[in-house]
C-alpha cells in the first residue's frame, strides 16, 4: 500500500510538472504591443527565451514562475538605436575609450533591451567591439559601421579619406549581418562629398541604410537630405545651435524640403546627446507634422549626466510634449525595429524574443530638460519596475520577481 502511494504521489507530481508548459507568466499588466495593435489587460507567457502566449487569464498553474504586474505596463523591450557603448581603457576617445559606457551599467535598468552603436566602430577596429563588447554583454548590440576605418578614434584620423574604404566596409557588415545595421557619417570637416559619398556607397553594397550624425558643417541640411535613400537615418533632428540649420524655420514651420525628405522615406532620429535636442525646434516640430521616427538617446559618457539621462527620461520628456503614451512606446519599440531592419524584435508577437520592458506611469510633477538649459514640466514619468532580456529578469526594481523572504513555498 505505501509503494502505491508513493507512485501515486509521482504521477500526480510529473502531471503537475509537465502542466508547466510556460517558464514565465506576466499576469494582470496592461499589455500595449502597438505592432499588435494591443493596449488592455493581458497575460504574457514565456518559454525557451521566445514569447509563447499573449492573451487573458492565462492560468497561473500553467507556468513555473509567475509575476505578478499589476498596476503595470507591459510592453516590448525599447531599442535606442544611437548610442556610443565601444568602451574601454582609451582616455578622452569613444572608439575603445572612456568616452563611451558600457551598457549593461545603463540600458536594462531602464527597460532598453537593444542598443545601436553609431558608428563608434570602423571597418578595423569592429572585431575587437565585437569580441570586447558584444560578445560579453547581456543587453542586445547591434552597430553603424563608420565609414572612417578606425570609427571615432578622433583627429586626424576621422579626418583622413584614405582610410574610407567604401569595400572594405560592405565587407565587414556583410561579415556580420546581423549584428551590423548600416552605416554611418558624421564628424567630417572638409568641404569634399567624397565621405558622404562612400558611405552611400558602402551602404548600397552592404544592401543597409546609411546614418547621418549631421557633424557636417560644410554641407547644408537640404543638400544632406537630398543625397538620402529612404530609410536612410539622420539623427540630432532636433539641433537648434549646431553646425547646421535646423528643420523648423523662425516661424516654427518645418522647412518643406524637410517634410519632402520625409515623405520620401528619410526617417528623423532624436539624436538627443547633449547638444542634439531643444525644445524650440522639437514641440514645433511635432506639431507641425515630424515627430521623431525613433528616439535615439546618443548615449555617452556627457549626455546621461546632462538633459538626455536616459531612453526613460527621453520618453517620458515626450509624454510631457504632449505625444500619445501609445505612440511613445511605438516610437521606442516598433518604429526602431523597423529603421534596423529587425523587426523580430519591438513587439510581443509569439516566437518573438522575450524581451520585455515592465514600467511604472508614476503621477506628480517633474521637470525635463533640453540641451540648451531649458525646462518644462510634465505630470507623468515612467520608471522601469522589471526588464527581462531572452526571458530572464535582468532588473527589478522593487522584488516583485523575488522570493519573498520567509516564504518556505
Amino acid at each position: 500500500m505505501k509503494t502505491f502511494f508513493i507512485l501515486l504521489l509521482s504521477i500526480i507530481s510529473c502531471i503537475a510538472v509537465t502542466a508547466q508548459e510556460y517558464d514565465v507568466l506576466l499576469k494582470n499588466g496592461t499589455v500595449v504591443d502597438p505592432k499588435n495593435s494591443l493596449n488592455k489587460q493581458l497575460d504574457v507567457a514565456i518559454k525557451d527565451g521566445k514569447i509563447a502566449k499573449v492573451a487573458a487569464n492565462i492560468a497561473a498553474s500553467s507556468s513555473k514562475r509567475v509575476i505578478d504586474v499589476s498596476g503595470l505596463i507591459v510592453a516590448p523591450g525599447f531599442i535606442d538605436i544611437h548610442t556610443h557603448v565601444f568602451v574601454g581603457s582609451n582616455p578622452e576617445t569613444f572608439a575603445d575609450g572612456s568616452n563611451s559606457v558600457s551598457p549593461d551599467d545603463f540600458t536594462l535598468r531602464n527597460g532598453v533591451t537593444t542598443v545601436v552603436d553609431a558608428g563608434t566602430s570602423g571597418w578595423r577596429n569592429f572585431p575587437v567591439f565585437k569580441r570586447q563588447v558584444i560578445d560579453k554583454s547581456k543587453t542586445r548590440i547591434l552597430a553603424f559601421l563608420n565609414i572612417a576605418g578606425s570609427g571615432m578614434t578622433g583627429s586626424p584620423y576621422e579626418q583622413d579619406m584614405n582610410d574610407m574604404d567604401a569595400y572594405m566596409t560592405s565587407l565587414t557588415a556583410k561579415k556580420y549581418p546581423d549584428v551590423i545595421v548600416g552605416v554611418k557619417i558624421g564628424h567630417f570637416e572638409g568641404s569634399d562629398w567624397a565621405p558622404f559619398d562612400r558611405a552611400l556607397e558602402a551602404g548600397k553594397l552592404a544592401g543597409k541604410p546609411l546614418f547621418v550624425e549631421c557633424h557636417l558643417p560644410q554641407f547644408s541640411l537640404e543638400d544632406q537630405l537630398k543625397k538620402m535613400r529612404p530609410g536612410d537615418i539622420i539623427t540630432h533632428s532636433f539641433e537648434k545651435v549646431s553646425e547646421r540649420m535646423p528643420v523648423t524655420d523662425d516661424n516654427g514651420n518645418v522647412r518643406p524640403f524637410v517634410l519632402e525628405a520625409k515623405q520620401r522615406g528619410v526617417l528623423f532620429d532624436l539624436g538627443h546627446g547633449g547638444a542634439g535636442f531643444w525644445f524650440s525646434v522639437a514641440v514645433p516640430a511635432m506639431k507641425n507634422g515630424l515627430p521623431p521616427n525613433t528616439f535615439g538617446t546618443d548615449l555617452h559618457r556627457f549626455s546621461m549626466n546632462a538633459g538626455m539621462k536616459d531612453m526613460l527620461n527621453v520618453m517620458s520628456k515626450y509624454l510631457a510634449m504632449g505625444m500619445s503614451f501609445n505612440d511613445v512606446i511605438q516610437t521606442a519599440t516598433w518604429n526602431a525595429a523597423r529603421a534596423v531592419k529587425h523587426e523580430e524584435l519591438g513587439n510581443l508577437s509569439e516566437g518573438s524574443p522575450a524581451d520585455v520592458a515592465v514600467i511604472r506611469v508614476r503621477d506628480g510633477k517633474f521637470g525635463f530638460v533640453d540641451a540648451g538649459g531649458n525646462s518644462i514640466e510634465g505630470t507623468k514619468k515612467l520608471e522601469a519596475e522589471l526588464t527581462l532580456r531572452a526571458g530572464n529578469v535582468v532588473w527589478d526594481l522593487n522584488g516583485i520577481s523575488a522570493k519573498k523572504f520567509g516564504d518556505k513555498k
